[in-house]
Formats: C-alpha cells, sequence, structure tokens
C-alpha cells in the first residue's frame, strides 16, 4: 500500500465523524449508489486500461466495479493496492486464470483477488445470516446457484423487516435491491479496516514494491 493510501486509511479508520457527518461506510454506500442509472450494462471483457486510476467506461462494468468505483470516490484506489500487494505475495492470490504474473488491467476486477486483499488488509467478519451484523458500506462477497462468484456493499438502507439492500450489478448495471440472503454468503469485509468504532485497526502492509 502506498503511503498515501495508507494514510488515507488510518484517517478513515480512526477519525470520528463530527454529528450529522456520514460515516465511512455510509459515503461508501451513497457512492455506490451514485453508479445506478449511469453503469447499465455488464461487460466482462478484459479491456487494457490505465494504471492506476483506470476503468472501463462508465455506462458498463462488472460486480466487482461497484466497489472500485465506490471506494475510488473516496481515495482509494483498488487497482493500485490490490495491484502492489499481488507483487508482494502472489502466492497469497488465486491461481484460477494461469497466470504467471500480476495483470494489473483485470486482477482487481476478480471476486477471489478483492476478497484475498480484504482479507489480508482489511477487517474479515463471518458471513452471518443475521441483519444486524452488516453496516453499510460493508463488502460481501456470495456465490451464485451457477457457481460464479459474486459481489456487492451493504446499503445504508434497509427493508421494512430490517434487511439491509445491496448495492451491486448482477447482469443488468448497478442496482440497490433486496438481495443480501439471496446468494450463499461466502465472504462479509470491512475495509478500511475500521469504519466502524469497534473495528480495530489492522496492522499495515511492507512498502509497496518499485515499479
Amino acid at each position: 500500500m502506498n503511503p498515501g493510501s495508507l494514510l488515507l486509511a488510518m484517517l478513515l479508520a480512526v477519525a470520528p465523524s463530527p454529528p450529522g457527518t456520514p460515516t465511512p461506510g455510509i459515503r461508501l454506500a451513497a457512492a455506490a449508489r451514485a453508479q445506478i442509472g449511469v453503469t447499465r450494462a455488464y461487460d466482462p471483457r478484459y479491456t487494457r486500461i490505465p494504471y492506476p486510476g483506470g476503468d472501463v467506461a462508465q455506462d458498463r462494468g462488472v460486480c466487482t466495479g461497484v466497489l472500485i468505483r465506490a471506494f475510488r470516490a473516496q481515495g482509494i484506489d483498488l487497482q493500485k493496492l490490490v495491484h502492489e500487494d499481488m507483487r508482494r505475495a502472489w502466492d497469497a492470490y488465486p491461481k484460477s486464470w494461469g497466470l504467471k504474473a500480476p495483470d494489473r488491467n483485470i486482477d482487481h476486477r476478480r471476486v477471489p483477488n478483492l476478497a484475498t486483499f480484504f482479507m489480508r488488509h482489511g477487517r474479515t467478519l463471518p458471513p452471518s445470516r443475521d441483519p444486524k451484523a452488516y453496516l453499510p458500506g460493508d463488502v460481501v462477497t456470495w456465490r451464485l446457484a451457477s457457481g460464479v462468484p459474486h459481489t456487492g456493499l451493504i446499503s445504508d438502507r434497509r427493508t421494512a423487516n430490517g434487511t439491509p439492500l445491496i448495492i451491486h450489478n448482477i447482469g443488468w448495471g448497478t442496482q440497490e435491491q433486496d438481495r443480501l440472503f439471496v446468494y450463499t454468503l461466502t465472504g462479509h469485509f470491512r475495509y478500511p479496516a475500521s469504519t466502524h468504532p469497534d473495528a480495530p485497526l489492522q496492522a499495515a502492509p511492507a512498502p509497496p514494491l518499485a515499479e
């Protein structure tokens, strides 16, 4: 993690929000919600993008794009952070795609890679069917009936029975839906580690490798 991103993560982790100020998690949820009506298509094609700060066209993306854009709106570039961490700890990441080295065009757009990054540098929570366990801005991963991994962000809005909505892209662009417990839960993460007062700050990773 580069020094600037680490400092931002630490500030988000320890700085209390003044009364009436949205929490980091609520800001993440708002940034994800802002994608609704903008990102209208699901497009998993491999695309060469700039680095750092690269992205595909805003009108399209995959489920991970919701997270990438929401975090980037808070100054956290998951493309860069995941790429640096994969270069540093290649053996810690899945080898499901036959790659021999990190690829900064696509690695951060893959759910298993993001989950690994959050496990290494965020707070990992047990997947739960208790709606109260989830806070706005939490990252959740699922396994769809087809076996495909999926991810989304927890909204700051809930159903009448208290279940948090999720903000995700499962095929028709970014949407906010009551789907938290529809799919098989596989992961629950909070990043930066302390977007909630009772979440402990995690140890910082080593300095980034030189390009």
